[in-house]
């Protein structure tokens, strides 16, 4: 009879690879360590390590196996929200106001004066620009620190910017208007007659396609008395009950305190502990279930009733202070796990491990899946569900192209102000289209360099591959060390496009001889090294030792050691 159950349970183990628990008393953790202060909020897991910030002024960061990687100490008290981008790269801010980007390595890239403190998560855009919210405020950043534009705002945040299916931001303010501002600053505005908890983009119902990204996508708004509304993104700025699609969405059971989409799927999770998923695509609630949440009820207790949710390929999550509870799409509750004394909510990762920073300043890891989330990585984090079209040249966007010398400097001049003010807001793809047909054209060389050095300060990841095909083309010197003067302002290159081409370009094959290029090289290698951190410094600490060798000239083995002992 052991033996017949014992087969039974490891069938059951098979067919669901989750490590179940009831109570997290009764499992021991993954692992802990002591982390020396209170934790403001919840870990951010990403690139197989999590980070967290605490009360005194650190942000600490720990492999998924549990070994300490880097401890920063911001000078200075943080607010209490971390993000990482795809990159690895922690952003926050002190309570003045300043905020910080550390590497994944621990080492701070920037800073750059908010005016005040975070006052939600730092948002990454799809090609590594910011989004970085403060009282009233929004600021649109570089993946580098430059400013691209600001938008201010008449009421504080009611529900946190997010990014949604567009690219751009969704958010909530205290007088009931709902905003989505796309990324290059242009503001929609819709005002409701009643607050919303959440705010969802989902895919349309029966959406035959058109190729264009708005036809595509819809707005949910969750109300607290657990109705919902579908709302057009064409029609955002259309006065209240305008332009709203009458879509017969259930209402939720009792009062949603969190809910999460996925597709055209949207999954709450109530006061009462429940769970509801429900399919636009039917307009019905496909199944519902009880929560970590419901089990704390039932034990007597008060819950907490903050919670975030995950959906993704493996399931649904809900997470909270009393714990959390995961769900495949069908609704099988796969487990539970109370937390006690947790100071935050707890992040679940996507190597299935449960992160938790206690009211002791542990931080506890449980093992709670062996799932492993299948998304398509690249050297570092998932690659972004769409692009913003900064990487190309586009005609339409500038109909009237200047092709006399006197009618491009006056252009550059104005685009160079612009960058500097932080007013490059709806101008951007505009601007971009045209410094690229300057730089890729056959106007005076100063012209070109101005060009190429301008998109760089735009700072868009996108730029990359374009570079990279400019530099392969370009035979002239300036333009060439331009180019990846360029690459290095930007920072970013998570895809490895970059630093291949400059391994190659020292190389044999390649033949690279020219002083003012390879300088260019060392220093941008220099440059993405800090900023990416490894696996991606690995090659550019090649291409530094390459390029420090005594065969080099003296300015570029001085400019690679330079970068080399930057990175010590």
């Amino acid at each position: 009879m052991f033996q017949i159950l014992k087969k039974c349970i490891l069938l059951l183990l098979i067919a669901v690879p989750v490590f179940a628990q009831s109570n997290a008393e009764e499992n021991e953790p993954f692992w802990r360590q002591a982390l020396g202060g209170f934790v403001l909020s919840l870990p951010d897991v990403q690139v197989q390590s999590a980070v967290v910030a605490l009360d005194g002024g650190n942000i600490r960061a720990y492999s998924t196996a549990g070994t300490p990687m880097w401890n920063y100490y911001a000078r200075g008290r943080i607010s209490p929200f971390v993000t990482r981008s795809r990159e690895g790269t922690s952003y926050f801010s002190r309570t003045n106001g300043t905020l910080i980007a550390v590497n994944r390595a621990g080492r701070e890239l920037w800073q750059y004066n908010l005016g005040s403190p975070l006052c939600a998560k730092v948002i990454p855009g799809w090609d590594s620009r910011i989004f970085a919210p403060t009282d009233k405020k929004i600021f649109c950043l570089t993946a580098s620190g430059n400013l691209l534009w600001t938008r201010n705002f008449e009421s504080s945040f009611s529900v946190a910017p997010k990014l949604d299916k567009t690219g751009g931001i969704l958010f909530a303010l205290e007088n009931n208007d709902i905003y989505h501002i796309d990324p290059f600053g242009k503001v929609s505005r819709r005002v409701l007659q009643k607050p919303p908890i959440a705010l969802l983009s989902v895919e349309s119902p029966h959406e035959t396609g058109s190729g264009s990204a708005s036809p595509e996508y819809r707005i949910i708004t969750v109300y607290t008395d657990g109705t919902m509304e579908l709302i057009q993104y064409e029609n955002i700025s259309v006065s209240a009950h305008g332009g709203t699609l009458s879509a017969p969405i259930p209402r939720l059971p009792s009062t949603p305190v969190a809910a999460i989409s996925r597709g055209n799927k949207i999954a709450a999770v109530s006061d009462d502990g429940t769970i509801t998923f429900i399919s636009l695509e039917e307009n019905r609630i496909i199944w519902s279930g009880d929560s970590h949440i419901k089990e704390v009820i039932n034990k007597g207790r008060k819950p907490e009733l903050e919670a975030e949710m995950l959906f993704d390929e493996r399931g649904v999550y809900v997470l909270s202070k009393d714990g959390a509870s995961g769900f495949t799409h069908d609704g099988r509750r796969l487990w539970f796990s109370f937390l006690y004394n947790a100071a935050a909510i707890p992040a679940f990762g996507n190597d299935g491990v449960l992160y938790s920073g206690g009211l002791d300043w542990i931080l506890y890891a449980y093992k709670i899946e062996d799932r492993i989330l299948p998304d398509n990585f690249s050297i570092y984090g998932p690659v972004p569900e769409g692009a913003y079209g900064t990487g190309h040249f586009n005609r339409s966007y500038i109909p009237g192209i200047p092709y006399f010398e006197f009618e491009i400097k006056p252009r550059l001049d104005q685009i160079e102000s612009g960058i500097k003010a932080g007013m490059v807001g709806e101008n951007e793809l505009a601007w971009i289209s045209f410094l690229m047909s300057v730089a890729d054209s056959k106007s005076p060389i100063q012209h070109r360099v101005s060009a190429v050095r301008l998109l760089g300060q735009i700072g868009s990841q996108e730029t990359i591959p374009w570079f990279v095909y400019l530099f392969r083309k370009e035979a002239d010197p300036a333009v060439k060390a331009t180019i990846a003067a360029a690459i290095g302002s930007i920072g970013v290159d998570p895809d490895g496009v970059a630093i291949d081409l400059f391994f190659n370009s020292i190389g044999p094959v390649q033949g690279m001889h020219d002083s003012q290029v390879l300088t260019a090289i060392a220093a941008a290698t220099g440059a993405l090294c800090r900023f990416s951190g490894p696996p991606l410094s690995l090659t550019g600490i090649r291409i530094l030792l390459m390029l420090s060798t005594d065969i080099r000239p003296i300015m570029v083995s001085r400019q690679a050691k330079r970068e080399l002992a930057s990175l010590r």
